[in-house]
């Protein structure tokens, strides 16, 4: 009967930004494990389609952080202004959490963004910031589980690891990868020579690496 009595307008506003934000955490190690998966040559055929997949995520992840956001500011609970949601360090609800959650919610939109730009930041200049971007999202999940209402739910951290866990490896794999290729100097008389080239497709690494 008491369940009966509560109005869910007043929770309407929480749920959707939970939601919203579990859909955001979710999309965005979606799109993270398929750039991973690109730079790390897991993924050889198809680099098109593969393309289409990950900024289709990426996008999806950015909308979702916007209702996120949104949802907040219509929280009748929380009373969050918009400098609290934007700006680190402003909201006095779990400070640090919340802080966190909006650094990562601003890496995630404006390292997605720029892949827009690239044309005039330079290709190179952007797969440097791109790099950033799984450090945006580990950043995202440490906000979802030291500040959501429901990181201590086994449903949460199921799904939430289940979702993750194919990024986490491919980064440990990304970062191994990259230590193993780093180039050595050679001896001032191999230097001299000419090297043979190898020709490989790399053009899909290169651009997400």
């Amino acid at each position: 009967m008491s369940l009966a009595l509560i109005d869910p307008s007043k929770y309407l506003f929480w749920i959707t930004t939970r939601a919203a934000g579990t859909a955001a955490l979710i999309l965005a190690s979606a799109a993270v494990g398929v750039g991973l998966a690109m730079a790390t040559g897991v993924l050889r055929r198809g680099g098109a389609d593969r393309r289409v997949v990950h900024e289709v995520l990426s996008l999806s992840a950015i909308a979702a952080i916007l209702v996120h956001v949104l949802s907040l500011l219509a929280d009748s609970y929380l009373h969050a202004t918009v400098l609290d949601v934007t700006v680190p360090f402003v909201f006095s609800y779990k400070t640090l959490a919340t802080s966190i959650g909006i650094v990562a919610g601003w890496g995630i939109v404006l390292l997605g963004l720029s892949y827009y730009v690239r044309r005039w930041i330079g290709q190179r200049r952007w797969r440097s910031l791109h790099r950033f971007t799984g450090l945006v999202w580990v950043l995202g999940l440490v906000h979802a589980f030291t500040e959501g209402s429901d990181a201590g739910q086994w449903w949460f951290i199921a799904l939430i690891g289940t979702a993750a866990a194919p990024a986490v490896v491919l980064l440990a794999f990304r970062i191994l990868q990259g230590r193993v290729a780093r180039p050595r100097p050679a001896p001032a008389t191999e230097r001299a020579r000419p090297q043979p080239s190898r020709p490989r497709d790399r053009a899909v690494a290169e651009q997400y690496g």
